[in-house]
């Protein structure tokens, strides 16, 4: 959908901002070949090798990849013809320079869409480790609605992000997606990984990090069923044109 909406089609040259692993590039390589080309972008060059790994052994000849900073892309102007970001762009600390950069390096008519979380209460495989660190650390800045993936959650916000950056007919789609994995042991894991809880986590003295799991186990184990994992997670789709 995201894809879709953006624009992404055979010929197209794409942006990825905030590429991780390369999933959402690589369906654009698949999408723009044989004329097109995807360059992937991330702050981190260990992801961005295992997404050219992944694109080598697909032979997606069409698929770059350059460490880049969304706040400060060194790319120049009018060079996309769309752009594509998912789940990056609440985590960028400027985010409204992050949209000004990403539309100066459109081409005019150029589209981005980008992935966002919803609100917590929509996703609770994210806020539920947000909330009980936050509680068993005694923290109190930032609260969680504006924490990490959160921020761009609050009604209207991302719309008005989008339009103060200067994109025009801008749009916003609720999606109602699922956050599955085999087991409990399994979500546990991915858990560790994603950035806002482990900025939140090193926060914590050892003895409350290793409180804050197992709440955080027992909190989510409610969410299992016969098939493993799965939790609601509301995303919207941010969608503007330069």
């Amino acid at each position: 959908m995201m894809l879709d909406l953006a624009g992404v089609k055979t010929g197209s040259r794409v942006l990825d901002v905030g590429a991780g692993a390369g999933d959402s590039a690589l369906m654009a390589a698949r999408r723009t070949r044989p004329t097109g080309h995807v360059l992937a972008t991330d702050i981190s060059a260990s992801m961005l090798e295992i997404a050219a790994e992944s694109a080598g052994h697909e032979r997606l000849t069409n698929l770059s990849t350059r460490v880049a900073d969304a706040q400060h892309l060194d790319l120049a102007s009018e060079s996309f013809d769309a752009a594509i970001s998912r789940n990056c762009l609440m985590l960028s600390p400027v985010y409204r320079r992050a949209l000004s950069e990403i539309r100066r390096v459109l081409t005019p008519g150029g589209r981005f869409a980008a992935i966002v979380y919803s609100t917590p209460d929509r996703c609770p495989y994210f806020s539920i480790p947000h909330a009980i660190a936050f509680r068993v650390g005694r923290l109190t800045s930032p609260p969680v609605e504006e924490f990490g993936e959160f921020r761009l959650s609050a009604p209207g916000l991302l719309p008005e992000a989008f339009s103060s950056a200067g994109f025009r007919d801008v749009t916003v789609h609720t999606v109602s997606t699922r956050r599955r994995f085999p087991s409990l042991s399994d979500a546990m894991q991915f858990a560790r990984g994603p950035l806002p809880v482990r900025e939140l986590m090193i926060r914590l003295s050892p003895s409350e990090q290793a409180q804050a799991w197992t709440e955080i186990e027992r909190a989510l184990a409610p969410f299992v069923g016969p098939n493993g994992y799965d939790s609601p997670c509301e995303v919207l789709i941010g969608v503007g044109m330069k």
